[in-house]
């Protein structure tokens, strides 16, 4: 079963991205014009697709795709998706949609970012221009009274999105609110470069004033206890900037200040091993998203000085 009921009108779906479990999932808004958040990576379409054909949805009848990001595990997949989907149109940030439309130079980043990793998301295939829909705030109606607002959430890129659904008052926070280990129960910073810490902690404070009922994380699944969720997020992202700009100032390598952020993080610190050995966030995590914040420290401190 690729599918989960995790609320009125509300699947979950498992994506199963390079055989991966609990790595990315999309979402699934039910009724008479169904919403689907996130189309995840290319290499994982078919697997959404056997989702929505195990809930029974006929895909002409799907109204739109919310892509809270152009990531590749979040939006890459949406060119091959909306294949199937005819009458479907995406919802993206205004800054993101260029790169949805014609994504050539995204995928040559993606690749320098991600390396083996892009390869396992797969490269992304363009959305033509009249299927995509820029904003940056609106709210869209869904059947039965229930509405998807839309929130700009940007700091872990400058073009995230979050949705927020009024059927059960849960918010989709892309990666806006870090990744979350469900067999751990916690979350980790997500913080690629380039990485706005007063911009992501700014968004932080939007989802918080939501008074959201659940986050509907993108990697992996429903978390409850949201809101003390983001508020404790606020605290471990300072706290990595705090570490990487000590590591900066004392002329640390990535690795010394990674060493001293599983040391001095107690929520790294609880699952070490498990990143360690974690086929993707070994690489995500414990390298990419400390460069994010080495690179958000140092120039910083250009801007301090000129």
């Amino acid at each position: 079963m690729h599918t989960k009921l995790i609320g009125k009108n509300l699947y979950q779906v498992e994506l199963n991205t390079g055989g991966i479990k609990q790595l990315i999932c999309s979402y699934i808004i039910t009724g008479s014009k169904p919403v689907l958040v996130e189309s995840g990576p290319t290499n994982s379409v078919f697997n959404l697709l056997s989702g929505i054909r195990e809930l029974g949805i006929k895909p002409e009848t799907i109204q739109y795709v919310a892509v809270t990001h152009i990531h590749l595990d979040h939006g890459g997949g949406a060119g091959t998706l909306l294949k199937h989907l005819p009458n479907a149109k995406v919802l993206v940030h205004p800054r993101g949609a260029p790169h949805m439309i014609d994504p050539e130079r995204l995928w040559p980043s993606s690749q320098a970012v991600l390396g083996f990793v892009s390869e396992i998301f797969g490269k992304p295939e363009p959305v033509l221009k009249d299927r995509v829909i820029p904003l940056t705030e609106g709210t869209f109606d869904l059947d039965d009274g229930g509405k998807l607002s839309v929130l700009e959430t940007v700091g872990h890129a400058s073009h995230n999105l979050s949705f927020y659904e009024s059927f059960n008052g849960g918010v989709f926070p892309g990666d806006a609110a870090g990744t979350f280990l469900p067999d751990c129960g916690v979350v980790v910073p997500t913080t690629p470069p380039p990485f706005h810490l007063e911009a992501a902690l700014s968004s932080l404070d939007k989802l918080i004033a939501l008074n959201p009922s659940a986050l509907y994380f993108s990697h992996f699944g429903i978390a409850d206890h949201a809101v003390e969720r983001l508020r404790a997020y606020k605290v471990q992202l300072q706290l990595w900037a705090d570490i990487a700009e000590a590591g900066v100032k004392a002329n640390l390598s990535l690795e010394q200040i990674r060493d001293n952020i599983l040391a001095q993080d107690p929520v790294m610190t609880q699952i070490s091993d498990y990143v360690k050995n974690h086929p993707i966030y070994s690489k995500t995590v414990l390298e990419n998203c400390i460069r994010g914040f080495i690179e958000y420290t140092k120039a910083k401190q250009s801007k301090q000085q000129s």
